[in-house]
């Protein structure tokens, strides 16, 4: 029975790893789930885990918050001691955040295969700490398993071998479509006042939006343009909270609390219109065909604007307020890229168990002949 140690650390993690976990448990795998801690707040951890089902983790790493390279290290440091205790036969990160890459510089160094879900996004925007996290994860990943076709492409295009590329879908689609329904019996509307279709739906969490005032203020004068004709929600994002206060919300934009995992989504599929800065948002608006318009100048996941209801917007207030209006006059048809049906999980748990072993398998070192 191979030993898989599934890794998560923060919010979009949680849904991620859920499918991964529970496919590789049906095909009688023996798995580990660490949380490294790197969200501790109740209202981004406990209550997803509430949600989701999530059973509680095997191991927890305690990082808490800091600086990328206090966070990074502290997950290094707890991370490496676990690893040699355990001895897993291979090792599952998902996502971008600083978790992440510090399980994966772990685990390359001690020697397990590693599997990054979510392999091959791209923002090229190296200013994003996303962007760096996923790259360096990627380079030193034994299984790269992509959630679309133009993320593998990335892939290739970089030199990683073809045996090393999957296009599996997305799990965060998997644990979207399994909860829908619940999803749909929250009392959250009632909870709020809210008719479906009658509001928007907002998102703030990202630090180029969030830290620099100027920028915020920015934002918040569009969602309050926007609120002039379409009412917006803005649950408030811990991060974000004492920032917004300090600028000043607008009339027409209502901030409301963190939201659990199912009222969230609820709150997205029966939104007029969404707006995010948020790359799990993007997907899973997507997903449920709602409109989304994306507050930032790239995004990682273009597939949402190729083949999705997706329009990237960027940060300039006039830009987001004539999209938005443009977006509410003319929706998005509903479209879905390809693989996104609810089954990523098992295809990833087919890919870690039918691969080889350590011992067997060729390593990240072995880039195609030529490639740089």
């Amino acid at each position: 029975m191979p030993r898989i140690i599934c890794v998560a650390g923060a919010r979009p993690n949680y849904m991620k790893v859920k499918p991964v976990m529970d496919a590789l448990e049906r095909h009688g795998a023996d798995v580990v789930l660490v949380h490294t801690g790197q969200h501790y707040d109740t209202a981004m951890n406990d209550v997803f885990f509430r949600d989701l089902g999530i059973r509680p983790p095997d191991r927890h790493l305690g990082a808490g918050s800091g600086s990328h390279a206090e966070q990074t290290g502290r997950v290094m440091a707890a991370f490496e001691p676990l690893l040699a205790e355990l001895v897993p036969d291979a090792v599952v990160v998902v996502g971008d955040i600083n978790s992440t890459l510090a399980c994966a510089l772990v685990t390359a160094k001690a020697g397990p295969l590693l599997a990054h879900v979510e392999a091959g996004l791209r923002s090229r925007d190296w200013s994003m700490p996303e962007e760096v996290n996923r790259v360096a994860t990627d380079r030193v990943s034994d299984y790269l398993l992509a959630p679309s076709a133009d993320a593998a492409a990335n892939l290739r295009a970089e030199g990683y071998r073809e045996d090393q590329v999957h296009v599996v879908g997305n799990v965060m689609i998997d644990t979207l479509l399994a909860n829908l329904e619940r999803a749909r019996r929250s009392d959250v509307l009632d909870r709020y006042g809210l008719t479906r279709g009658g509001y928007g739906l907002a998102t703030l969490h990202r630090p180029a939006n969030v830290d620099d005032p100027d920028a915020l203020r920015g934002l918040l004068r569009a969602l309050g343009r926007i609120g002039g004709r379409c009412p917006l929600v803005l649950p408030v994002h811990p991060r974000a909270e004492q920032r917004l206060h300090a600028v000043g919300v607008p009339a027409g934009v209502r901030l409301v609390p963190p939201a659990g995992y199912l009222d969230f989504i609820a709150l997205q599929d029966a939104a007029r219109v969404v707006l995010t800065d948020s790359g799990g948002v993007q997907e899973e608006t997507t997903a449920l065909g709602v409109p989304c318009v994306t507050l930032r100048n790239n995004t990682e996941r273009p597939v949402t604007v190729e083949e999705g209801t997706n329009v990237l917007a960027g940060t300039d207030p006039d830009r987001i307020t004539a999209t938005v209006h443009r977006v509410l006059d003319d929706p998005p048809a509903p479209r879905c890229p390809a693989l996104w049906d609810g089954r990523a999980g098992e295809r990833i748990a087919r890919v870690l168990l039918d691969g080889g072993t350590a011992r067997t398998r060729p390593r990240p070192t072995d880039l195609v002949r030529g490639a740089a």
